[in-house]
């Protein structure tokens, strides 16, 4: 559905410059765009063909607010975040506030559940006994949601997703297909006279809190004994494994194929690059950066608000990349 340029400058707190009747239903990129999208430029040089693209309007910085333009222009300090907030109040904006709720007839959901108003549950869902789900959420097709499993308002559970009993999930989470959330840690003990593993207590639970998104094919374990915490805000990409009574703070950003093991706390702001290893009982501190393929060894403390670390074991970058080039002058002698 459409809305007014006027209605979107308002909601994502942009300047409009021209004409706020334009109506726009989409974003695209400038090469792509047609009369009813939206694109962005950041960078003053690419105005020029944003203003001769097919788009309906505009967001862009300061150095657009006085060039002539028959396009109705968003002015904004920080153009791509003012896009992303559009796209998602095109979304998920009040025109689709109103969108009746209902399950599927081949869903599956327990009379004992509780859902709100405006809750979509999709074809082959389970909705287990006990559970509670929050107004607006949407259930993808085939996903499982467990018993006394909490989801809050406005999220949205993509197909084939499992949500074991006991999890609670906050408002506005996204979760995309095939993750499996709050499934049995890795813990096992060996009988010293038999050698055999016996499982160790996964009784814990599983909470996320509000504004996370986890990508496809992701799994984060329950506590053993205690929980496991991913905190508001934090984003986990694709191919992510996070185990058990592991705390993840706020606004982490966890790049795709990352593996945690248990007990491992990611205090708030860090940044783990893709293919990141770390050992249990390990701590990376507030607002850490670890490169792709950097390992942390079991126990470890990463320290260093802002600091860039590297390798394995992990190491601040500076000191990565010395230990390299002296390795290289070495191979060089020989």
């Amino acid at each position: 559905m459409k809305r007014s340029v006027q209605q979107m400058a308002e909601a994502v707190g942009a300047r409009l410059v021209g004409d706020g009747s334009v109506a726009v239903g989409g974003v695209a990129s400038i090469a792509s765009a047609s009369q009813n999208d939206v694109v962005f430029v950041e960078d003053e040089k690419y105005l020029a063909q944003a203003l001769q693209c097919s788009a309906g309007a505009v967001i862009a910085g300061e150095f657009a607010a006085g060039v002539p333009s028959s396009k109705p222009l968003l002015i904004s300090g920080h153009p791509k975040l003012t896009f992303a907030r559009a796209e998602r109040w095109l979304q998920d904006g009040p025109a689709t506030a109103d969108v009746p709720g209902g399950a599927h007839a081949a869903a599956v959901v327990s009379p004992a559940a509780r859902l709100a108003a405006g809750v979509v549950v999709e074809a082959r869902a389970v909705v287990a006994e006990g559970a509670e789900i929050g107004e607006g959420t949407h259930i993808g097709a085939g996903a499982v949601v467990g018993r006394d499993v909490k989801i809050g308002r406005g999220c949205r559970i993509y197909p084939q997703v499992t949500i074991y009993a006991g999890t609670t999930i906050g408002d506005r989470v996204t979760v995309h297909a095939g993750a499996v959330l709050g499934s049995d840690g890795f813990g096992y003990v060996r009988d010293r006279v038999t050698g055999r593993y016996e499982k160790f207590p996964q009784v814990g639970r599983l909470v996320i809190e509000d504004d996370v998104e986890i990508g496809a094919n992701t799994t984060i374990d329950r506590g053993a004994l205690d929980e496991t915490r991913i905190g508001r805000g934090t984003k986990i990409d694709n191919l992510v494994h996070i185990g058990h009574n592991c705390r993840i703070g706020e606004n982490v950003v966890i790049a795709a194929q990352t593996g945690l093991s248990g007990s491992i706390v990611i205090e708030n702001d860090v940044v783990l690059g893709g293919q990141v290893g770390i050992g249990e009982h390990a701590r990376v501190c507030e607002g850490v950066m670890l490169g792709g393929q950097g390992g942390v060894l079991p126990n470890k403390v990463l320290r260093g608000k802002g600091v860039a670390f590297w390798g394995t074991p992990a190491q601040p970058v500076r000191e990565y990349l010395k230990q390299l080039a002296q390795l290289a002058r070495l191979g060089k002698k020989r």
